[in-house]
C-alpha cells in the first residue's frame, strides 16, 4: 500500500477546543497595536486643540476596542466562519434599518441612534462583508467558477449599494475592495481580473454621471486643480499640504504647529490628522509611523501566510490589505494624491464604531494566528 495511504492529520482531541496559552494573543500583533494606538493619543491631543475630552474618548474607544478583540481571539476560527453569515445578515438589516430610522448628520443619513451611542452599521460591514465572502468561497474548490463568482459580488454588491445610497460613496469603494481581495486571494482567474479591469473602466462615465453627487464630483475637480477655490473647495488641500510641508525634517514639537494649533486645518482630529503629524513631528513622525504601519501588516500577512485553513487564509489576507488600503488612501487624500474621501487613518483618526471595527477585526487574526497546528506524521 502506498505511503500516502497512511498520512493522516493530528488534529487537537478537543476538536474546536484549543490548547497551549490560557490567553490566544498573538504578541508581535499586540504590542504594534499598543504603540501605535497610545502614540496615536498624544498626535490626538494636540489635533483636537489639546482637548482632554476627545482623549478620553478615544482612549475608552481604544479600551473597549481591545476587549472586544481579545475577546473575539479566544474564539476558535471554526466559529467565525459558521457564524459569518449571522454577523453579515445583522450588518444588512442594520444597513436596511438605516434607510428608514437612520440619524442625519452633514447631508448624509449613516447612522443608527441606539440610544446611549450611535451605530454606523456600514463600520460592521468591513468585517462581515470579508468574512461572508471568505467563508463562501473557502467551502469551494479555488479558483472559483464563474457561477461562485457571481453570486460572490453579489453578496458584495448588495451591502456596496445600500452604503452608496446613505450616501457614503468612499465606505462602499472600500467595502467592495475588501470583498474583491477575497476573490483575488482565492486564485481569480486572469481573464476575469482583465474583464473587472475593463469593466471597471467603462462603469467611470456611469458613476461621474449617475453615481456620484455634486459634492463628489467636486473632490475630483479640486484634486486637479485646488488653486481654482483656495478659500472654498481647496481648502482642505491647501491647508494640508502646506502643515505637511511646514514640519520639515524634525517638525515644530508637539502642540506647536501652527495650521492645526490655530485652526486652519480642517477636520484636523479625523481625516486629516497625519497632516498634523507631519506638522509637528517632520518626517521623522511620519516615516516611524509608516515603519510601524509595515510591521503592523507584515505580521498580519505573515499570519496569512501561516493559516491552517482556507477561509482563514481568505479573511486575514483581505483584513490586511484592506487595512493597508485604508493607510494608503488616507496618506494620499491628505497629501493631494487622491481625492478627499473622507477615511480616517487607522488607529490615529478620532472615531468610534470604526475604532471597534477595526480591533475586532484584528481579534480574527490573533484567533487565526493561534490556531493550533495541523501536524502530518507517516506512519
Amino acid at each position: 500500500m502506498h505511503e500516502t495511504d497512511f498520512v493522516r492529520r493530528m488534529q487537537n482531541p478537543g476538536g474546536d477546543r484549543r490548547r497551549g496559552r490560557s490567553m490566544h494573543l498573538d504578541l508581535p500583533l499586540l504590542l504594534a497595536l499598543l504603540a501605535i494606538s497610545i502614540g496615536g493619543l498624544f498626535v490626538l491631543y494636540s489635533a483636537s486643540g489639546q482637548s482632554i475630552f476627545y482623549v478620553k474618548r478615544q482612549a475608552l474607544f481604544i479600551f473597549t476596542g481591545f476587549i472586544a478583540m481579545i475577546a473575539v481571539a479566544q474564539f476558535p476560527v471554526r466559529f467565525w466562519e459558521r457564524w459569518s453569515i449571522v454577523l453579515y445578515g445583522i450588518g444588512l438589516l442594520s444597513l436596511i434599518a438605516v434607510l428608514f430610522f437612520g440619524v442625519g448628520a452633514k447631508g448624509a443619513q449613516r447612522w443608527l441612534d441606539l440610544g446611549f451611542t450611535r451605530f454606523q452599521p456600514s463600520e460592521l460591514m468591513k468585517v462581515a462583508v470579508p468574512m461572508m465572502v471568505s467563508a463562501y468561497l473557502g467551502k469551494r474548490y479555488i479558483p472559483p467558477s464563474f457561477k461562485h463568482i457571481v453570486f460572490t459580488l453579489m453578496l458584495i454588491g448588495i451591502p456596496v449599494i445600500l452604503i452608496v445610497n446613505q450616501p457614503d460613496l468612499g465606505t462602499a469603494i472600500l467595502i467592495f475592495a475588501s470583498g474583491f481581495f477575497v476573490l483575488f486571494l482565492a486564485g481569480l482567474r486572469k481573464r476575469y481580473l482583465i474583464t473587472a479591469f475593463l469593466l471597471a473602466l467603462a462603469a467611470i462615465p456611469i458613476l461621474w454621471f449617475w453615481v456620484m453627487r455634486d459634492y463628489q464630483k467636486q473632490r475630483v475637480l479640486t484634486l486637479l486643480s485646488p488653486e481654482d477655490d483656495k478659500l472654498g473647495a481647496g481648502w482642505n488641500i491647501i491647508q494640508s499640504t502646506t502643515a505637511i510641508g511646514s514640519g520639515g525634517w524634525n517638525g515644530k514639537g508637539w502642540t506647536q504647529g501652527t495650521q492645526s494649533q490655530l485652526n486652519f486645518l480642517p477636520e484636523s482630529h479625523t481625516d486629516f490628522i497625519i497632516a498634523v503629524l507631519a506638522e509637528e513631528f517632520g518626517l521623522i513622525g511620519v516615516l516611524t509611523l509608516c515603519a510601524a504601519y509595515c510591521f503592523l501588516i507584515g505580521r498580519c500577512m505573515l499570519i496569512a501566510l501561516n493559516s491552517q485553513s482556507q477561509f482563514g487564509r481568505l479573511i486575514a489576507g483581505s483584513l490586511t490589505l484592506t487595512f493597508f488600503i485604508y493607510v494608503f488612501v488616507n496618506m494620499s487624500m491628505v497629501s493631494g494624491i487622491l481625492p478627499v474621501v473622507g477615511v480616517p487613518l487607522p488607529l490615529l483618526s478620532h472615531g468610534g464604531t470604526a475604532i471597534v471595527t477595526l480591533f475586532l477585526g484584528f481579534g480574527i487574526l490573533m484567533a487565526i494566528s493561534t490556531e493550533p497546528k495541523r501536524i502530518r506524521t507517516d506512519l
